[in-house]
């Protein structure tokens, strides 16, 4: 499989296969959000659209990165997201980095996002479809964040190499400035056990796959057999 890891101002075109990481903290959450119950999560491009789509449907939960914000349900955190209950809603997510990333590539055949927590599962996906071409979306940083580099490059290793440690790419992940800035409370809407529950190698046996539906792009929990 022929992997490339490309930062958002990179994507020139639609690949075949995307695989979009934001390991700190968007696709932590999104997978939490799926584990707490809910059915599906709508990417939304601006905060205003979050805000719009949470308007049409007021019992949807609409999520966003920061403090907590008027018209906003949750806040872009699995420390603070785990105890939430979310059964059978919809989310609408917009975060800084992690749908932006999934909308750049929404064109693709394939997209799936994930973190550490679904790393497993994504890979096993990824080998079922057998594809010759992945492109792997580094979202963070402009494409420089190395906890997302880190985990991109153990999903395209596990494809190829299902025994593949984690460790080396864990360490990676906990030394970047971004599990610096949720540790040291630089960032806002932030769980004392954030860094700890995005470093969480395969907690959940689903991957993520990101889908146009009616003009919105919906992500859904996807069971990866082979």
């Amino acid at each position: 499989m022929d992997s490339r890891f490309l930062g958002i101002p990179e994507l020139a075109e639609a690949p075949s296969v995307a695989v979009v990481i934001d390991v700190m903290r968007a696709y932590t959450v999104a997978a939490w959000a799926f584990a707490r119950g809910a059915e599906k999560i709508v990417l939304a491009e601006t905060l205003d659209e979050a805000l719009a789509l949470k308007a049409r449907h007021p019992d949807w939960a609409a999520l966003k990165d920061g403090p907590a914000a008027p018209g906003f349900d949750l806040v872009n955190s699995p420390g603070l997201l785990r105890s939430a209950d979310l059964r059978g809603r919809t989310v609408v997510q917009k975060t800084t980095a992690g749908t932006v990333g999934a909308l750049a590539v929404k064109e693709a055949s394939l997209v799936l996002c994930a973190g550490f927590v679904v790393a497993e599962a994504t890979a096993r996906l990824l080998r079922a479809r057998a594809s010759d071409s992945v492109t792997f979306v580094v979202t963070g940083e402009g494409g420089q964040a190395d906890e997302d580099l880190a985990c991109a490059q153990y999903i395209a290793r596990r494809v190829t190499e299902p025994g593949t440690a984690a460790a080396e790419y864990v360490r990676r992940a906990a030394a970047s400035r971004a599990a610096a800035e949720l540790a040291q409370g630089v960032r806002q809407g932030v769980h004392p056990d954030d860094v700890e529950l995005c470093l969480e190698v395969d907690r959940f046996a689903f991957a993520m796959v990101a889908t146009l539906e009616d003009s919105l792009m919906v992500l859904r929990p996807c069971a990866a057999h082979e």
